[in-house]
C-alpha cells in the first residue's frame, strides 16, 4: 500500500519533466503514457510562472509545446513536440530489430495477456520478442486499483501488476520493443511468420501470439470528440485525477473499469456521477465494486442514460444526458471520463485472420463454422486459441469469445504457450519428413 501511495505521490527526484498547456490533449496523452509506464513525471504549466522560469532555464524563449525535458541522461536532453518515436529514441528504447534474427515466438501486445504469455515463453526457454505500441499493461495498466485479481486482497493497481509481470518476463530473458506495431503478416512456405512493424523494420518468428487488446470506444459525438484531452477522457483515470477537485466527474460505462475509476476518482472530484445505458450493473460490474460505488457518499449511479452532446471552448463545459427511456435530454455541468465497450485492435488483420463482425480474432473452433473466411486451411482441427493461420495464436481481449478479466487474460497467455510448444513441435517433426505443419491441440 505504501509503495502505491508513494507512486502515485508528487514529489522526489523527476525523471521527465513536461511543460505544456494543461488541457493540451498532447500534453495529456503524455502524462499518461509516462504515468502508465511508471516513469517519474513531472508536469508544469507552459503559462504558470513556474512553467515561464523553467522554459527560460531551458533557453527557450518561443518553444513548441509541449516541452519533453528527459533528465536522467548523462546529458539532459530537450524536446519540443515530439513524436512518440523521438521520445523512444531519447530514452534508448529504439534498438534496431534484426530480420534476420528467428524467435521461437512474437509476441503482439504487453497487456495481461500479452505479459502472461512472455514469462511463461521466456520461463520455459522459448526465444520470446515482445512488441508494445503504448505502455506496459494496455487497458489494465489504467485501472487505480484491482481488488479481485488472486493473491492481492487489498488490490493492486492495474500498473503495479503489469510493470512486475513485464521485469519477470525480462528476468527470464523476454526482449521487449516498444513504440512501434504490427503493420502486416505474412507467413512464408517453410512455416515462418514475418510481421511488419510500424517503424518499417520486420520481426520473424516461428510462431506468433496476437494479444493487442482493445481501445475504448468511442462516443461519436463530434463536439465531444473535439475536446478530447480537454475535458473528456477516455480511461486516464488516475493521471488526471487530482485535476478534478472542487469538479463534478460524469463516469460513462457499466464494466469494471468504470467502477474502479469512479471510486478512484471519488476521492479527489466532489461529485461523481456513473453514467450506465443498462437499468442494472449487474450482469457487467463485479458484485464488490457495486456495493463500493452505493457506499461512496460523493458518488451516485444513473441508469438507462446515454450521453449525446455537450459543449466548450478550450475546456469542456457542459454534457448533454438523454432518458433512455423518457427521450428527455439535461444539459449539465461536468467532466467526462469514458470507459465503454472494447474496440479490437485488428484492422491491420483484415483479410489476413479470419474476424467476427466486431473484428475480434475468431479462433479454435469457431474457425469452422460456415463462411468464415479466411478459411481454416489444414486437415487438423485448429488449437484452441488459433487463428486462421496455423501457428498464430491470439489471447486475451483480442480474441472472440474472451473473458474480459484480468485473470482470464493471463491465463489465455499462459495456455498459449502450451500451444506454441506443440507447433514448434510439430515444425521440428515436418522439417525432417518434409511434411506440412500440422500440430496436435496439446504440448509436444
Amino acid at each position: 500500500m505504501l509503495e502505491e501511495w508513494s507512486s502515485r505521490r508528487s514529489g522526489g527526484f523527476q525523471a521527465v519533466r513536461v511543460i505544456g498547456e494543461q488541457w493540451s490533449p498532447r500534453s495529456q496523452q503524455l502524462r499518461d503514457s509516462f504515468s502508465r509506464n511508471r516513469i517519474p513525471l513531472g508536469f508544469l504549466d507552459a503559462g504558470s510562472r513556474a512553467g515561464a522560469e523553467a522554459l527560460a532555464a531551458l533557453g527557450l524563449t518561443e518553444p513548441r509545446l509541449p516541452v519533453v525535458s528527459i533528465r536522467f541522461t548523462r546529458e539532459p536532453v530537450v524536446l519540443q513536440d515530439p513524436t512518440d518515436l523521438e521520445i523512444a529514441d531519447a530514452f534508448g528504447l529504439f534498438t534496431p530489430l534484426d530480420a534476420d534474427v528467428v524467435s521461437d515466438v512474437l509476441v503482439l501486445g504487453s497487456g495481461p495477456a500479452g505479459l502472461g504469455a512472455s514469462v511463461y515463453a521466456a520461463s520455459e526457454g522459448l526465444s520470446t520478442l515482445v512488441v508494445e505500441g503504448e505502455a506496459i499493461g494496455g487497458q489494465a495498466g489504467t485501472s487505480s486499483l484491482i481488488r479481485n485479481y488472486p493473491g492481492f486482497p487489498t488490490g493492486i493497481s492495474g500498473s503495479r501488476l503489469a510493470f512486475s509481470a513485464y521485469q519477470q518476463a525480462w528476468a527470464f530473458g523476454a526482449r521487449f520493443h516498444f513504440m512501434r506495431q504490427g503493420s502486416g503478416l505474412e507467413t512464408t512456405a517453410d512455416g515462418l511468420h514475418r510481421v511488419a512493424l510500424s517503424d518499417g523494420t520486420t520481426a520473424c518468428a516461428r510462431t506468433v501470439v496476437v494479444a493487442t487488446g482493445a481501445s475504448w470506444r468511442r462516443l461519436g459525438v463530434p463536439e465531444l470528440e473535439a475536446l478530447t484531452g480537454r475535458g473528456v477522457f477516455y480511461g486516464a483515470a488516475v493521471t488526471e485525477a487530482p485535476a478534478m477537485r472542487g469538479r463534478h466527474v460524469f463516469v460513462v460505462g457499466g464494466g469494471n473499469s468504470a467502477g474502479q475509476a469512479a471510486v478512484y476518482l471519488a476521492g479527489y472530484a466532489d461529485r461523481v456521477t456513473v453514467l450506465v445505458r443498462r437499468a442494472t450493473l449487474t450482469e457487467t460490474m463485479s458484485d464488490y465494486l457495486i456495493r463500493e460505488l452505493e457506499a461512496l457518499p460523493r458518488v451516485d449511479i444513473r441508469y438507462r442514460v446515454q450521453v449525446t452532446g455537450g459543449s466548450g471552448t478550450d475546456f469542456l463545459e457542459s454534457v448533454v444526458l438523454r432518458d433512455l427511456d423518457t427521450g428527455e435530454e439535461t444539459t449539465e455541468e461536468g467532466v467526462l471520463f469514458v470507459l465503454i465497450g472494447s474496440e479490437p485492435r485488428t484492422d491491420w488483420l483484415a483479410g489476413t485472420l479470419a474476424r467476427d463482425r466486431w473484428g475480434f480474432l475468431l479462433t479454435g473452433s469457431a474457425l469452422l463454422a460456415d463462411g468464415v473466411t479466411p478459411a481454416w486451411p489444414l486437415e487438423r482441427p485448429p488449437a484452441p486459441l488459433e487463428t486462421s493461420t496455423p501457428g498464430v495464436f491470439a489471447a486475451g481481449d483480442v480474441r472472440a469469445g474472451s473473458v474480459k478479466r484480468v485473470a482470464s487474460a493471463v491465463g489465455e497467455g499462459a495456455l498459449v504457450v502450451t500451444l506454441v510448444h506443440a507447433h514448434l513441435a510439430a515444425m521440428r517433426a515436418a522439417e525432417g519428413s518434409g511434411a506440412q505443419v500440422s500440430a496436435p491441440a496439446g504440448r509436444g
